[in-house]
């Protein structure tokens, strides 16, 4: 599903099936009252979220870390193919304004498979350094417990 080539040294891939349709992963992804409750990582809490769900639209998040700092993330969707395909971006601010210290882009698929959907998320970076400092701050442990925690919160609504 996703036309972009994988590449080891700049990027970060995460790809699980999970046994979640599409349609629900993509309701938690889109709808911030859906997304807070599982973004990110326990202890850390989603405290806030915005969502314009169209290229050049707006995908804010607010985190809080254990001892009460928040992180605001802003950027901006590149894609949205409804049920299928998000791909978004911190390097452009919504309506694609240029922004300093852009970290990475996403893409996250959820493709149907029988009993689910094949989860996959990219994290593509500008150079190695980028996907060094991201793999260091724990995406791949902190991507699959997002993703752990996605399934759960997606299966009580």
């Amino acid at each position: 599903m996703t036309a972009y080539k994988i590449d080891p040294k700049l990027d970060l891939v995460l790809e699980r099936v999970i046994d979640v349709p599409p349609e629900l992963v993509w309701k938690v992804w889109t709808e911030p009252k859906h997304l807070m409750p599982w973004f990110t990582p326990k202890p850390w809490q989603t405290v806030d979220c915005e969502i314009d769900l169209r290229p050049g639209g707006i995908f804010r998040t607010v985190m809080r870390s254990p001892e009460g700092k928040d992180m605001d993330n802003a950027g901006c969707y590149l894609e949205v193919v409804q049920n299928r395909k998000l791909v978004f971006t911190d390097a452009l601010l919504p309506g694609y304004r240029p922004r300093d210290g852009g970290f990475f882009t996403a893409f996250v698929t959820m493709e149907p498979v029988k009993g689910g959907t094949k989860y996959t998320a990219i994290a593509m970076h500008k150079d190695e350094a980028g996907r060094k400092t991201h793999e260091d701050m724990g995406f791949h442990s902190g991507w699959n417990t997002a993703l752990d925690q996605l399934v759960a919160y997606a299966k009580t609504i």
